[in-house]
């Protein structure tokens, strides 16, 4: 199917202050963003240093393609998840191009990057955002503020999700683009949604006592440690049933190392 370019009857501020602000280029989560003559070169930023020749190039109308897919070939159903596979680059021609492109890889990023600026951000926190749940989902509810804040940095960490969280729950600190990217994420999403309520069912179970020892305990959230760092390719992302699924693993790992003893410093001799 060839590309169609959209034309636009209006302006678009969202648009217009976005590509203001690329200036000679630009970092938007995993993409490199180059400003030239000739309208806008994008590539994975793992690519910066790499030649024309050495990259696909790959056409506008091919970039939902690329998007929906890992290197393995799995499907990439969170396209905030760090793992847009490398090797291409986009030519654009202008900046409604741009746009198109961008809509494919980050989906609604720049109408949100835009909202986000703005004297009042349209935040949904997770309190808001799971008071207005029914059905199987209102058991989010029941989340303490704490466990709420576990589940979230589980399931939000850098290492699942790229943008920039501006929600939260009471006692636990939104993202910063440092950590993440420029890209705001402005209300829990359906990812988090569904892992919240397995965690709530999680808390649910009944309990069994296991008596460990902190250096039991470190081996174990070393062992949780290594998982993540090597995670089942055949795992879905939305698979949260999964008993070794990345969000959970973590979460597990949160909670080991909050039973384990802070280390202190030694004293200074006197």
């Amino acid at each position: 199917m060839s590309y169609v370019r959209p034309m636009s009857a209006v302006a678009n501020p969202a648009l217009n202050a976005f590509v203001a602000h690329i200036g000679d280029e630009l970092i938007w989560a995993q993409v490199l963003i180059r400003s030239g003559a000739g309208g806008y070169e994008l590539r994975h930023r793992a690519d910066r240093s790499k030649t024309e020749e050495a990259l696909s190039l790959v056409a506008v109308s091919d970039v939902r393609q690329l998007a929906q897919a890992m290197i393995t070939g799995a499907f990439r159903p969170l396209k905030s998840a760090p793992n847009l596979r490398s090797g291409w680059r986009i030519e654009v021609r202008d900046a409604v191009e741009l746009e198109a492109a961008l809509n494919q890889l980050y989906p609604g990023s720049i109408a949100d990057w835009f909202a986000a600026r703005s004297s009042t951000p349209p935040v949904t926190h997770y309190r808001q955002f799971t008071d207005r749940q029914t059905g199987m989902y209102r058991i989010t509810t029941k989340l303490t503020d704490a466990h709420a804040a576990q589940v979230i940095r589980s399931c939000c960490h850098a290492s699942l999700c790229l943008k920039q969280r501006l929600w939260s729950v009471v006692g636990l600190e939104t993202d910063s683009a440092v950590e993440k990217s420029a890209i705001p994420c402005l209300e829990p999403c359906a990812v988090l949604l569904e892992f919240a309520r397995k965690a709530m069912r999680l808390e649910q179970e009944e309990k069994t006592s296991l008596a460990l020892g902190p250096s039991e305990t470190e081996s174990l959230a070393a062992a949780l440690e290594r998982a993540l760092a090597h995670p089942d390719p055949a795992l879905r992302e939305g698979d949260v049933e999964a008993p070794s699924h990345a969000r959970r693993l973590r979460l597990l790992l949160g909670k080991l190392r909050a039973t384990l003893p802070t280390k202190r410093e030694p004293a200074d001799p006197e």
